[in-house]
């Protein structure tokens, strides 16, 4: 592509996940700047009309900014109808959206290239319904949601199991981890480098969907402030999960780092998912990390769809 050629641009946003309000907010973000750089933007908001969205991509952009979150639009569905219709797109390609969508593919992929993941098990929910299928306090997770939607942790004490009343609208099947106590930190990676490690620091709770998407509920330490050896073992596994699962683009990779003394090789850094289509709100974490290098959002959203449109 040469360099200050204005694309036209689709933008998919919106869809109808459970992420929905997310992409919503990540959209208007993306066109707003995508625009500022003098590209021209036709916003799309996905919908399960599949004959609807063809037609809206008729005639055919240069680049489809996909600004869509969870399922459906982040997990190899929407890349898949775009390869057909022969169509770039920004982000990870069908394999990379959909092993990092599975969690327990994407952690055998990850043990697979010698990077460490919590331990666990996927379970029918009944067994999860039932009683306490580990010692606690464990984590249950939908297999294929992200922005934590649906994580609960289940403490001692707690009177009430992580699925009772038949409250779990993510399927049969239920991710059950291990907590792993001490702090949350995340890494996002542009192209085949490394930006930052931020460390997150809820206010209340777990970094769960409210304390990512609400203004004050978290605090964000970019750079972290953590040993210089956990600081740079963050950047280099953050860039070797984005290969192993053969990503493109931005993509961002949350850990827990058990920081307690004296437990040996029980703690340190666990690597616990990959993020293919990371946020892009006023509160994300990947245009903050890119600002802390001099990188503007403008800049970022022009290299992104240089990227794609170059692919």
């Amino acid at each position: 592509m040469t360099e200050g050629r204005k694309l036209r641009v689709a933008m998919l946003y919106g869809g109808f996940s459970a992420e929905r309000e997310v992409s919503l907010s990540s959209g208007r973000e993306c066109a707003a700047a995508a625009r500022s750089l003098g590209h021209e933007v036709v916003a799309i908001d996905v919908t399960r009309d599949v004959a609807g969205l063809v037609a809206a991509l008729t005639p055919r952009p240069d680049v489809v900014l996909n600004a869509l979150h969870g399922r459906w639009g982040e997990d190899g569905c929407v890349q898949g109808l775009l390869n057909l219709l022969d169509i770039p797109y920004t982000h990870s390609g069908v394999l990379a959206s959909a092993l990092a969508m599975d969690k327990p593919t994407a952690k055998r992929v990850f043990e697979a290239a010698g990077l460490r993941c919590p331990g666990g098990e996927v379970l029918h929910r009944s067994l999860v319904e039932a009683g306490d299928p580990m010692p606690r306090p464990y984590v249950v997770k939908p297999i294929d949601e992200g922005s934590s939607v649906g994580v609960t942790i289940v403490q001692p004490g707690d009177n009430k199991p992580a699925i009772h009343d038949g409250a779990w609208p993510y399927g049969d099947a239920v991710l059950v981890e291990p907590y792993i106590p001490g702090r949350e930190l995340t890494v996002a990676v542009m192209g085949d480098r490394a930006l930052a490690v931020t460390e997150l620091r809820p206010k209340q709770g777990f970094y769960s969907y409210e304390a990512k998407y609400t203004e004050g509920k978290t605090e964000h330490l970019v750079p972290a402030p953590v040993p210089q050896a956990i600081y740079d073992q963050a950047m280099d596994e953050a860039v070797a999960a984005h290969r192993a699962l053969g990503c493109r683009g931005v993509s961002r990779a949350d850990f827990r780092y058990d920081d307690r003394p004296g437990q040996g090789e029980a703690g340190g850094l666990y690597l616990l998912e990959v993020n293919t289509q990371p946020g892009m709100t006023p509160l994300s974490l990947v245009p903050e990390q890119a600002a802390h290098l001099g990188i503007s959002f403008p800049e970022l959203i022009g290299w992104m769809l240089e990227q794609a449109a170059c692919d």
